[in-house]
């Protein structure tokens, strides 16, 4: 089985006032309201799957663990004639109750059902434990170490954390070395991040990703400073990312249907 998991660092964003080199430090923390608790959630149902033993990797132990873990298989509505996946493995750590993992598992489900469809496509589980370490995403799953979330939502950037990690999950094994990603990436002018240019392979994707989704579904939430800013930083990603197939429900129709 081939493992790989991508953590996002907790780093505060600067905007840098050397244009030639990136703007901000990190995408997430730029634009608090990209997407949030007011949106809609494509999340439909939880149903208890009892407790199995499952392989979590636990950011704490900085390895794999395994658990007899709570089970929930959450249900998520999809656009009309899509045949996207729909249904997602949450595996909780038994150090909650049963009741707690109840509650944490519907509680993250809603949230990540304010995800775009393709963001959910290759997610498979979810694991859920406590300790206050980072969200991690990869591995056809999200990681969630729920200490961490205060300081997210204090943020108020929960959703787009999940953005950022699910992007690692469901986009780059398709992406983030196709061969024309990687001359969109030599042809602009910059990264959009420090954070992306210190991991061009394995963070500017997802780095780019989020605020190329808030200029094409939620341009409204951006400064216009900040979309003039991103838009001549990084124009060939932005077109590379326009020629994908991507599914923004629920948060909006697809580009073609608009």
């Amino acid at each position: 089985m081939k493992f790989l998991f991508v953590f996002l660092l907790f780093a505060l964003a600067t905007v840098s006032a050397d244009t030639e080199q990136p703007p901000y430090s990190g995408t997430i923390f730029i634009a608090p309201d990209i997407i949030t608790s007011e949106d809609p959630t494509a999340f439909a149902a939880l149903k208890k799957s009892g407790r199995q033993k499952r392989t979590m990797y636990d950011r704490r132990a900085n390895g794999w663990v395994v658990h007899q873990a709570h089970l929930f298989t959450a249900s998520f509505k999809v656009a009309e004639k899509s045949s996207r996946k729909s249904k997602i493995e949450i595996q909780v750590n038994p150090e909650f109750t049963s009741e707690e993992a109840e509650k944490e598992a519907r509680y993250y489900s809603e949230v990540i059902g304010r995800l775009p469809a393709s963001l959910r496509e290759h997610v498979e589980t979810v694991w859920i434990h406590r300790g206050n370490n980072d969200y991690g995403g990869g591995n056809n799953n999200l990681l969630i170490h729920t200490g961490r979330t205060a300081d997210y939502l204090r943020a108020g950037i929960l959703e787009e954390t999940f953005v950022h990690e699910a992007t690692h999950t469901s986009l780059d094994e398709f992406h983030a070395n196709d061969k024309d990603w990687l001359k969109a990436q030599r042809n602009d002018p910059g990264f959009i991040s420090s954070y992306a240019q210190k991991h061009p392979l394995r963070e500017d994707l997802a780095e780019t990703f989020l605020l190329y989704f808030a200029l094409s579904y939620k341009e409204d939430r951006l400064p216009e400073k900040m979309k003039t800013l991103i838009q001549k930083t990084i124009p060939n990603r932005i077109k590379y990312l326009d020629s994908i197939d991507f599914d923004p429900y629920p948060v909006a129709p697809k580009k073609k249907d608009l």
